[in-house]
């Protein structure tokens, strides 16, 4: 009896170590797109103070998106697996950013009269609607996790402020972490495009995860009541 009981709290233990490792890698994800893709937006744009507002806004609204839709496929399709194709395309969207979107930014500035000057408005609206075409969609996907992690990894309705409280913490230190990681380290020893390679990368590992991840949650049973 004692036996299965610790057999069953190391289990559980592990697959809220999984949860959180997985959320951890998505928050990071993230800000190292929001911190690196201001920086790819200011060679098209330049260094206004717009594209910060433009990117920090694109990256919220892209959050506050994926956490209201990653809620509701999570209710209906329970299952890590549906994460992986998301991810899978999220991934390669990223790593092919070096790829395909300078000429969409250029043809965002060049469609401007050369002999006018951009007005004040567009000025302000340009860097937006490059950071939406460029970093939405990665940035929606990955704000998916957290609240379908939080469907996944709780098995009681009691557990769900305690799981709730761990995801969101574990996605936030993880964003904190890619802010400085991003902002003092990668664009220091990196070129922007590789940034966002390795950005894709781990992206594409996620999906791999996501498709073993059933298997350890249907292994992990529920811890016993105290």
């Amino acid at each position: 009896m004692f036996s299965t009981t610790a057999e069953t709290r190391v289990d559980w233990a592990m697959l809220k170590t999984v949860a959180a490792g997985f959320v951890f890698l998505g928050g990071f994800a993230i800000m190292v797109l929001e911190i690196a893709g201001a920086r790819y937006l200011a060679k098209d744009f330049g260094g206004s103070f717009y594209i910060w507002i433009s990117q920090i806004g694109v990256i919220l609204i892209a959050l506050a998106l994926g956490y209201a839709i990653g809620g509701a496929l999570a209710d209906r399709f329970k299952r890590a697996a549906f994460l992986a194709p998301l991810l899978a395309v999220a991934g390669l969207f990223t790593m092919l950013i070096p790829n395909f979107t300078p000429p969409l930014l250029q043809a965002i500035v060049m469609r401007h009269p050369l002999d006018r000057e951009i007005s004040a408005l567009w000025q302000k609206l340009d860097p937006a609607l490059g950071s939406t075409l460029v970093f939405f969609l990665p940035c929606f996907v990955l704000a998916i996790l957290s609240p379908y992690m939080i469907r996944l990894a709780a098995r009681r309705i009691e557990q769900v402020g305690t799981i709730s409280g761990l995801i969101y913490a574990c996605s936030t230190v993880g964003s904190i972490a890619g802010v400085f990681v991003s902002g003092y380290v990668l664009i220091d020893v990196m070129g922007l495009s590789a940034i966002f390679r390795a950005t894709g990368a781990l992206i594409m590992v996620l999906a791999v995860v996501s498709l073993v991840m059933d298997r350890w949650m249907d292994n992990a049973v529920e811890p016993p009541k105290n």
